[in-house]
């Protein structure tokens, strides 16, 4: 195994909740992917349209950081890497079988230009995998909720619920959905760790992903830090 896909496991996987976020995509995409052509929006360095070319697709990731994307080629299952910008597809009505988007929505202006721009390349029937921020409780703590959002661009957050409103304006209807850091404790862990702790903190808190996921097990799906969706066009 190269250095480059040393570095990469250890940035995307060994990481509180970006292996569980993208992981939980990725398992809803299923495991064969043979055939299937997939999208991954604003996909940096293709990490994760890599482990959906790894399960047999024809993966494609698209974005905006030249840097990101040169390292991402080095990287093994490697998709196609193109410079575009999400709310302008260079790609034909109806190309893909599933769109990716992991965290990237609330990073636009404009969250419905992006959407619009998913459902036209999606086939009928094709599916979107995505998430996004929700922050739920953040207003409890202004101060981590504001740093959050200055050091990550977040424009917007969402819910499921405001997600299911836009993507039904597109054809697009919601098959199920997740969140993720649910609690208040795990909520302000999430807050704390963007704020302060950066990357190096979301992955020296790795360990305590598990427990993060317990506590999600036990609490209603009904709100927290990141909210996951699954949605087929019409």
């Amino acid at each position: 195994m190269k250095i480059s896909d040393v570095v990469a496991f250890m940035g995307h996987q060994v990481h509180v909740c970006r292996y569980r976020e993208a992981g939980t995509l990725l398992g809803w995409m299923g495991r064969d992917l043979r055939r299937k052509r997939v999208l991954d929006v604003a996909g940096g360095d293709g990490y994760w349209a890599g482990r959906a070319r790894k399960r047999g697709a024809d993966a494609v990731s698209i974005d905006l950081a030249r840097g990101k994307m040169t390292y991402g080629r080095t990287l093994a299952n490697a998709p196609a890497l193109i410079e575009c910008d999400a709310l302008r597809l260079p790609f034909a009505d109806g190309s893909f079988d599933a769109v990716l988007s992991v965290c990237a929505i609330e990073h636009f202006d404009d969250g419905g230009r992006s959407l619009d721009e998913m459902a036209r390349v999606l086939k009928p029937g094709g599916q979107i995998f995505m998430s996004a921020d929700v922050l739920s409780r953040a207003d409890a703590w202004p101060k981590l909720r504001d740093a959050h959002k200055a050091k990550y661009h977040v424009q917007h957050t969402y819910t499921h619920e405001s997600l299911r409103k836009l993507m039904d304006e597109r054809g697009l209807d919601l098959v199920r959905y997740s969140y993720q850091f649910r609690t208040a404790a795990t909520e302000r862990l999430y807050l704390s760790l963007s704020a302060h702790g950066g990357k190096v903190g979301f992955n020296a808190a790795a360990p305590l992903a598990p427990l993060v996921a317990l506590a999600d097990r036990t609490a209603p799906n009904e709100r927290g830090s990141i909210v996951l969706v699954q949605a087929r066009k019409r």
